[in-house]
């Protein structure tokens, strides 16, 4: 997925504001305004790199004459040490931009990285890494874009653009008839012919009655190994399948091989530590 360039400038812009307020009292204080100096954004750990537009932004908002090299892209693997940008400019700039500028990459890179180490785990593998809605608030699409940077896919953006009945949803049909599967697929179909339609399965039952019903994707919940290899044969290429639901590192490869086509993986975004980057002023 692609990021506008009004859409990251909004999003710089508001946390601009949230930092700085009414001035960068430190630096007002102590930085000569004619002031400039060079500095240098580097990686501290290995990583994968994601929302380098944002630091940019950061940087230019607060000085349209801000000079930057950039010597990395979003969706490369850096080592520690390696520098990712260059800035030089105006110091209050700099110094000003500079939190918003490595919270945003900070962050962002977190995701894509640890996207990347689920994606390494199964490369062997057809099986594709997804994204889930458990996102930051008002983060969803930068977060999204991370994943995309560390090499996962994104599921649905929201609750808009596909359908996925869940079992809460099932539970308020529960005297549908002939099953509450097969009468929400059916409501689905007809309301929203246009859009992908998901079903959650908690068991090999439901797995069944979702394939009859003409599901497009099984949402396998929670399901062990063995149970997912069975679920995976029940269905037979009637429908594509997911497993979701405590997914980690440990255990991914093992999902993979049971045969899934998706993995989708809440953690990506809701549990990605920001990663060790920050910015050293240099001679």
């Amino acid at each position: 997925m692609e990021l506008s360039a009004a859409e990251i400038r909004r999003a710089v812009q508001a946390a601009l504001a949230e930092d700085i307020g009414s001035g960068d009292a430190t630096t007002l204080a102590t930085v000569p305004e004619t002031a400039t100096a060079r500095a240098v954004m580097r990686a501290r750990e290995p990583l994968v790199v994601a929302g380098l537009d944002f630091a940019e932004a950061a940087f230019r908002e607060l000085s349209a004459a801000v000079k930057i090299e950039r010597l990395a892209k979003d969706g490369r693997r850096v080592n520690g040490g390696e520098i990712l940008l260059k800035i030089s400019g105006l110091a209050r700039a700099i110094l000003s931009a500079e939190r918003v500028a490595l919270n945003f990459v900070q962050r962002l890179s977190g995701v894509a990285t640890l996207t990347a180490q689920f994606v390494d785990a199964i490369k062997d593998t057809p099986a594709q890494i997804l994204d889930t809605r458990k996102t930051t608030p008002g983060w969803r699409r930068f977060e999204k874009y991370a994943v995309t940077c560390g090499g996962g896919r994104n599921h649905r953006m929201g609750m808009f653009d596909m359908v996925l009945i869940k079992d809460n949803h099932l539970a308020a049909l529960r005297d549908a008839q002939p099953n509450a599967i097969i009468a929400a697929v059916q409501r689905a179909r007809e309301k929203f012919p246009q859009l992908k339609i998901e079903v959650e399965a908690d068991t090999l039952e439901q797995a069944e009655q979702a394939a009859v019903a003409g599901a497009d994707i099984i949402l396998l919940d929670n399901m062990n190994p063995v149970q997912l290899r069975l679920a995976v044969q029940k269905v037979k290429g009637r429908a594509k399948t997911e497993a979701s639901g405590g997914v980690n590192l440990a255990g991914v490869q093992t999902i993979a091989k049971t045969g899934v086509d998706f993995i989708s993986i809440g953690a990506l975004t809701h549990s990605a530590r920001a990663v060790d980057m920050g910015l050293d002023f240099v001679e």
